[in-house]
């Protein structure tokens, strides 16, 4: 088989490992305590948004509810008799005004009405705060009861479960550990001098253990650096279907990362090179005839490797059978006319 020795666009790659993280891993907890009623998830089980995960007893917020309202009406029911008296208070202070210039007029009844009213005045003033009071003890216990399920803030796979029906559990408590697995990502330590020459957005091509290559893209190069390996973290984002069910967070991707502005240069595939004692060597197809090429490579760009001298573009390099060919040997043309070594 043979493939063309072409020019592309292509930069210095360098391999590196990384792997799978989600962008989401969340401890699901408590935003009120109490009394685990019911837990309503597994251990691998796959979860939507908002779906129930476990259920605080309500019992005692129930009847702090109820108390809240009662409450908030005994305070209304303080305004209105603090406003009538308010009312009557005023009335008799208006009066003992209006005989001021008069015979009739009595410093002390007008003291007494003045008293009355400061009095209902402030009754009023009592009575809005009970209600003040008595309305946040109700939105207290509103929240309590709201809050006694629990839910996912996200669709993801649960991966352990840390309440267990009858366990008190306070404010802050675990109560389950959620995945969000359709926002992966991979994470990868690129060694420091290497990292400011990655662009945003570039292509990666990187490949699972088990052979499946991935084509990611960079999303960002954090801005932290390890002290002891001297890197930093990069983490690339796209699509990780392909790798099917093998798919799992903490699996280990190599990644080929590009070290280098992209260059137009002459490339040739990894595979047709065959490495003796002088050096690097090509089988070239040569109307039908291996003929070997001596070449000087580069850098290494992917699957393919740069070519500094020893061929030309459009040459048809052999990259199957070559390790078994001999100068001159006949190929073979098979599979679409792709040469392959001719057996004598």
């Amino acid at each position: 088989m043979t493939e063309l020795v072409e020019r592309r666009s292509l930069a210095e790659t360098l391999p590196v490992f990384g792997q799978i993280v989600a962008s989401r891993d969340s401890e699901v907890a408590a935003r009120v305590a109490g009394i685990v009623d019911e837990v309503a998830v597994l251990v691998g089980d796959t979860v939507v948004a908002g779906a129930t995960l476990a259920v605080l007893d309500t019992e005692l917020a129930q009847i702090e509810l109820k108390q809240a309202l009662a409450e908030i009406e005994e305070a209304r029911a303080g305004i209105a008799i603090a406003e009538a008296q308010l009312r009557r208070a005023q009335d008799a202070l208006d009066r003992a005004e209006g005989l001021r210039d008069t015979t009739s007029f009595s410093s002390a009844r007008f003291d007494d009405a003045t008293s009355d009213r400061a009095a209902a005045t402030g009754q009023i003033n009592q009575a809005q705060a009970r209600l003040l009071n008595a309305e946040a003890a109700e939105a207290r216990a509103r929240y309590t009861l709201d809050r006694a399920r629990i839910t996912a803030p996200f669709e993801g796979v649960v991966l352990s479960v840390e309440a267990d029906p009858g366990q008190f559990i306070s404010v802050g408590a675990p109560v389950a550990r959620l995945i969000d697995i359709s926002a992966l990502e991979v994470e990868a330590q690129v060694p420091a001098e290497f990292a400011p020459a990655i662009p945003d957005g570039v292509q990666v091509v990187a490949e699972s253990e088990a052979g499946t290559v991935l084509d990611l893209r960079v999303r960002a190069i954090l801005p932290t650096e390890s002290l002891s390996t001297r890197t930093r973290p990069v983490r690339l984002s796209g699509d990780f279907t392909g790798l099917g069910a093998t798919l799992a967070v903490g699996q280990s991707i190599t990644l080929l990362v590009p070290v280098s502005p992209p260059r137009e240069a002459l490339s040739v595939p990894k595979d047709a090179l065959v490495q003796g004692a002088q050096g690097w060597t090509v089988f070239v197809d040569a109307d039908g005839v291996a003929q070997p090429r001596p070449v000087q490579i580069g850098v290494a760009m992917g699957e393919r490797f740069e070519v500094l001298s020893g061929l030309a573009e459009g040459d048809a390099v052999v990259v199957r059978g070559n390790e078994r060919l001999r100068p001159g040997q006949a190929l073979q043309a098979m599979g679409g006319g792709a040469p392959q070594p001719q057996s004598n």
